[in-house]
Formats: C-alpha cells, sequence, structure tokens
C-alpha cells in the first residue's frame, strides 16, 4: 500500500515519528515523508522511509499555494492512505489536495473535511508524543531508530579533520525553544574542559542560529571544536552516531542521538521529559526540580533559572565516565 506521512516540523517530534514509520512498513506498506526543510534530514536518515517529499512552507504560515502546489504533484504517486502528525489544520491540506482516500490523524484544530478518518485522542492512554503518533497505525511502538551513513561520515570526518582516534563527546548546547532549555554556557565549558584534559575529544553541535553559543564554548576551551555552522542537519546526524557520550539540552540532537543508539544525557529543566524524553536503554534523565519547574516556558518567567543553574557539572562528568565504562 502506497502510504503518505505529514511528517512534523520540530526536529525532535520527527525523530518521534520513525515507529510509525517502523509500524507501517513492517505491514508491507510504501511509505513516503512530506517534510519542511528543517525536518526533512531526518527522515532521510530514517529506517523504513522509502522517499522524502519537501514542503517549502515557512513555519507558522498558511502557504495554501504551495500546499496545493505539492498535494497535486503528489496525486501521480496514488497514495491510498495518509498520517496527518501535525495537530493544525494547514498541516492536512497537502494530502487532500492530493486526493489521498483515507486520511488520517488526531482530531486537532478544526480538521473535519480535510481529514475523514480523525482520531479523538484519549492523553491518558497515550501519555507520549511517541505513543500517538504509533498509534495512529494501531501497531506497537518500538524506539524510534535512525541510521548514519558510513561513507558520508568518513568523508565528513575527513572534510572537516576529525580523523583522531580519541573517543567523542558529543555536547549539544542549544536548543531551539527557548533559553529556558539550555544548560548555561559556563557548565558546558566545564564539562569540555575536563574531558580535553581527560584526553577525548569533544565536538560541539548545533544549527547555524547556535554557532555564537557553540563558539563561545569552544573559544573558553582549547581543543573543542565546534561544527555549528559547519554541519547540516545530514552530516550532523552522521557525526553524532561517531559518539561515544553526548550531553543534550532537551532539543532535537537529543533525540537524534537516542534514536542513533548513543549514550545520551538529557539535561531537562523548563520542560518535562514525561511527554518526550530520549528513548532508548541508553539514555540518562538529569534534573535539578525546582517549585516552579517544569514551567514550559521560552525564558525563565523568574529571572534565575535555577532548574538548569544548579544542576552541577560534576554530576554531568560522573555520568559521561560511567558511559566511558559501559
Amino acid at each position: 500500500m502506497n502510504t503518505l506521512v505529514v511528517g512534523p516540523a520540530w526536529v525532535g517530534d520527527m525523530v518521534l515519528a520513525q515507529p510509525l514509520v517502523a509500524t507501517l512498513a513492517a505491514a508491507g506498506a510504501t511509505v513516503h515523508m512530506l517534510a519542511p526543510p528543517a525536518t526533512a534530514p531526518v527522515a532521510e536518515r530514517m529506517p523504513g522511509v522509502d522517499a522524502v517529499h519537501r514542503l517549502n512552507v515557512p513555519h507558522g504560515r498558511l502557504g495554501l499555494a504551495e500546499r496545493r502546489r505539492v498535494g497535486r504533484s503528489l496525486r501521480a504517486h496514488r497514495f491510498e492512505q495518509a498520517f496527518v502528525l501535525p495537530n493544525t489544520f494547514k498541516s492536512a491540506l497537502a494530502p487532500w489536495f492530493a486526493r489521498v482516500p483515507r486520511r488520517t490523524g488526531w482530531l486537532g484544530e478544526h480538521r473535519y473535511g480535510v481529514l475523514n478518518d480523525a482520531r479523538r485522542l484519549d492523553p491518558g492512554r497515550y501519555p507520549r508524543l511517541v505513543e500517538r503518533y504509533a498509534a495512529l497505525a494501531g501497531g506497537p511502538c518500538p524506539t524510534p531508530e535512525l541510521r548514519a551513513d558510513a561513507r558520508s561520515l568518513a568523508l565528513t570526518r575527513e572534510r572537516l579533520r576529525l580523523g583522531d582516534a580519541r573517543p567523542v563527546v558529543a555536547l549539544c548546547p542549544g536548543a531551539a525553544f527557548g533559553p529556558a532549555k539550555r544548560w548555561p554556557v559556563g557548565h558546558f565549558a566545564e564539562v569540555a574542559g575536563a574531558c580535553v584534559q581527560d584526553g577525548k575529544a569533544v565536538w560541539l553541535f548545533g544549527s547555524a542560529e547556535e554557532q555564537p553559543l557553540c563558539d563561545d564554548i569552544a573559544a573558553r576551551v582549547p581543543g573543542a571544536v565546534g561544527l555549528a555552522g559547519r554541519t547540516d542537519l545530514v552530516t550532523a546526524i552522521d557525526l553524532l552516531s561517531a559518539a561515544a557520550c553526548v550531553v543534550a539540552n532537551d532539543s532535537g540532537l537529543m533525540h537524534v542521538a537516542a534514536a542513533l543508539g548513543r549514550p545520551v544525557i538529557a539535561l531537562f529543566g523548563s520542560t518535562s521529559p514525561d511527554f518526550t524524553p530520549p528513548l532508548g536503554d541508553r539514555a540518562v534523565i538529569l534534573r535539578e526540580p525546582q517549585p516552579c519547574s517544569p514551567c514550559f516556558q521560552r525564558t525563565c518567567p523568574l529571572g534565575h533559572l535555577r532548574c538548569l543553574v544548579d544542576l552541577p557539572p560534576a554530576r554531568v562528568l560522573g555520568e559521561i565516565a560511567a558511559c566511558m565504562s559501559y
């Protein structure tokens, strides 16, 4: 059965869509993913996806003409069913324009008509986002999985001169949602310095917008390598697969690393791991709970960010040591 999956706009959410894809592929479906440019590279490294189509609409925009154009271009694939993962009305438009006969998703915002197989969500039954996605296909919820490209990894390491044999500690100090999710730069620098002193390679990952953040840490720690702005998402996925340990805020790269099977130390402050935790048996969640957390705000409303400031680097370094001895 030809199946279209309309993927999410956030990197972490796209990773959490993979169990749905795995369930569909295991049932014999040919799976195509429709995704914005920001998350399409994740789909390109996702087992079970046969083709990726890009929807070039800026985040938050309706983009009706582009959705119509893409939807009409998809008609040639004769999809029998579409799974619309975002809960927005506009996300369901492309499969509607594509004339997919069965369009499945959670009820979401005013989607009667554009969805004709709208399900009513029971949050108590499916408390995690990954479960909500997988439940649309009625199957189990396996752990998300991504697949690195070994040749691309080798070429990227050569291009960026990352060829030494030291164990790699990957640090991901950014978080797209806002600064309330970011462990302090000084804490990351302290961890980076201790790792370099201990003979480990330290690679700093982030988006182009997070390059100043990574460069700040690299400037404080001679030997740490800033990769933000020097890699795109697909090459970052490949490079993360080479890490012996990954330290990340609650971010898309946290989910990427966990889906690659890397040991992940996930730092949570203003958000909760109950809804979108890193999945897999090699993920450790560190928190320093406060009376005000989780607040789910982009910036700390009280101005002190104690939920992350009070999480000491020594605790993270202890978990890194445990990863290395695993």
